[in-house]
């Protein structure tokens, strides 16, 4: 590991040095370096649209800086803040009232109203777009006055619309209404008006650049302010170009997985992690390997047993990540889940790493090494070669990939690391024509609906378009139906949310349609050259998540903004 982290290191510094150029340049012209928070870790390639409805393509920043949500969450502490609302509340079993602020306003001066909180909810009606779904069980919103809607529901989904509160963004409808319904779905909403903290500026191949909005409506009804002036999100080049640019205080947070930074904490480069010791970074999603039931020997409750007692995730997590994650639970439910672990069900049926075992579960099984090459045979003696895939280039899933299959040869299991492209990859997975893949889809949320929804995704025949989970095709309808209740189940009702749950575990222990491995960290690597007060664990400090994904400036990272502090430069 050493080897691999000097390497790694000269690599970091020359590229660094070459990419610093640009950044330093923009720093002494345009932005002030002092008053210029630069980011990195979630675009790969130029900026190319600002629409919020487009999951996953926007730019960053894009929901969260300019377009923002009802509520934020916070998943550390399982609290909701109002943010555009001042409040929600279910008034009775299937009516949801909204109050939303006064005093709010768009960045081209005009006023937020809940008219705008209305006609965003119904574009979903209009046409299909990533909230659409929600139109099967809400029936109506009611505008009660100025600052209140009533949300009438058919079948109130109470954990799913917990989720809707955080992350559906609301847009103008003075703006919005003059596009075509194609263009709201897949337009690309050039300079965008939002009513967040910061304002599109420009952009170019290598950037995103926001701009503080000095009119921003939470500065006075919520005295917050965001500290830099700039936020601009550098487009990725490599693991190595960032780690130098983070080294040299070029950039100030990234959030790429940076392999060899727990052992660069201590060498005087003016890192930042939120813990300060290991795993270093708050646990984002849990990485679990897809099994295609469709296929033998997969398809044998026996044959996964086996596999599950054969991963050696222990040595994946000291020498692939040097501890910077931790072992899964074997429910795969994150750390911040604990409290829905039924421990009795985990205790009993749950698997760890035993070889011994695996090896005694294929024998009983009926699975021989008829041929004495080393590894077992179907039970009818055609022959076990199984492929594991991972994306091309992800190297850490390319070296566990490859742990996993030395820890399962060793026990008599034949499994081979592939890694195809990362399109190559999806199809597969899609299409279900892989034997066996890494995956990591379920992130933090405010439920483990969440997650229980894409492991038991039940539109089977639909999962190559909708991508919605469950890639290795578990079919159980009592799991499905199991989903659907806890989806219902009111989130205040936390003894009815366990009940539900206890129940999905036992069903996943014992069919085990997937096998967790390890929690994936929220990769946050923070330089204290130019600024400081940082989130931290440590008591007494901001507990923010420090990450600029998708998903997460309205998960509290957007406060981490107010509460960064400029260092004074000599």
């Amino acid at each position: 590991m050493r080897r691999v982290v000097s390497i790694l290191l000269v690599l970091a510094l020359l590229t660094g040095v070459l990419g610093v150029t640009s950044v330093a340049a923009a720093a002494t012209t345009e932005f002030p370096r002092s008053q210029t928070l630069y980011t990195g870790g979630k675009q790969w390639g130029p900026p190319s649209n600002w629409n919020p409805f487009m999951t996953g393509n926007y730019a960053t920043g894009t929901i969260g800086l300019c377009y923002e949500t009802l509520f934020l969450y916070d998943p550390l502490t399982a609290k909701f803040t109002p943010w555009l609302a001042s409040s929600g509340k279910w008034t009775n079993s299937t009516t949801y009232r909204l109050v939303l602020r006064s005093g709010l306003a768009w960045s081209d001066g005009k006023a937020l109203t809940v008219d705008d909180v209305k006609f965003t909810i119904e574009l979903g009606k209009k046409t299909t777009l990533n909230f659409s779904s929600l139109w099967s069980w809400l029936t109506s919103i009611t505008k009660v006055n100025s600052t209140t809607l009533d949300f009438k529901f058919k079948t109130p989904l109470y954990q799913e619309w917990d989720n809707y509160l955080y992350n559906l963004p609301i847009v103008p409808q003075h703006i919005w209404s003059t596009k075509s319904l194609t263009d709201v779905a897949t337009g690309a909403n050039d300079k965008p008006v939002g009513s967040g903290a910061y304002l599109y500026n420009t952009y170019d191949q290598t950037k995103m650049v926001w701009e503080k909005n000095v009119n921003w409506w939470a500065t006075k009804a919520l005295k917050l302010s965001v500290a830099p002036k700039y936020v601009i999100d550098l487009v990725n080049t490599s693991n190595e170009n960032s780690l130098g640019l983070v080294l040299q205080g070029q950039e100030d947070l990234n959030n790429n997985y940076l392999p060899g930074i727990s052992t660069l904490l201590t060498g005087g480069y003016a890192l930042h992690t939120y813990y300060p010791s290991a795993p270093y970074d708050i646990a984002a999603n849990t990485a679990w390997l897809d099994i295609n039931l469709q296929k033998k020997p997969m398809s044998d409750l026996a044959f996964r047993k086996a596999l599950a007692y054969g991963i050696n995730v222990a040595d994946i997590v000291s020498r692939d990540y040097n501890n910077m994650v931790s072992a899964a639970d074997p429910t795969g439910l994150l750390p911040m889940w604990n409290k829905y672990v039924d421990q009795a069900v985990v205790k009993k049926l749950g698997i760890t790493y035993n070889p011994a075992k695996a090896k005694q579960v294929l024998a009983a099984a009926g699975y021989k090494d008829v041929n004495h090459d080393g590894f077992v045979e179907n039970k009818d003696g055609t022959k076990i070669a199984l492929k594991l895939i991972v994306p091309n280039g992800w190297s850490d899933w390319m070296a566990a990939a490859q742990m996993i299959s030395k820890s399962a040869k060793a026990v008599g299991i034949n499994i081979v690391a592939s890694y195809p492209d990362f399109n190559g990859y999806l199809d597969a997975r899609l299409k279900g024509t892989f034997d066996l893949a890494i995956d990591n889809q379920a992130n933090v949320s405010n439920s483990p609906w969440t997650y229980y929804h894409f492991i038991f995704y039940d539109q089977l025949k639909d999962i190559p378009t909708t991508q919605g989970g469950n890639y290795g095709r578990y079919n159980n309808k009592t799991a499905f139906a199991l989903v659907t209740q806890l989806d219902k189940t009111k989130t205040t009702d936390l003894a009815a949310m366990k009940a539900v749950i206890s129940k999905l575990q036992t069903i996943q222990l014992t069919d085990l349609p997937m096998i967790p491995l390890w929690y994936n960290g929220m990769w946050a690597q923070m330089s204290t050259t130019y600024w400081t007060n940082w989130p931290s664990s440590v008591a007494g400090k901001n507990h923010d998540l420090p990450v600029t994904w998708n998903g997460y400036w309205n998960m509290t990272a957007i406060l981490m903004l107010t509460q960064l502090k400029a260092v004074k430069q000599p």
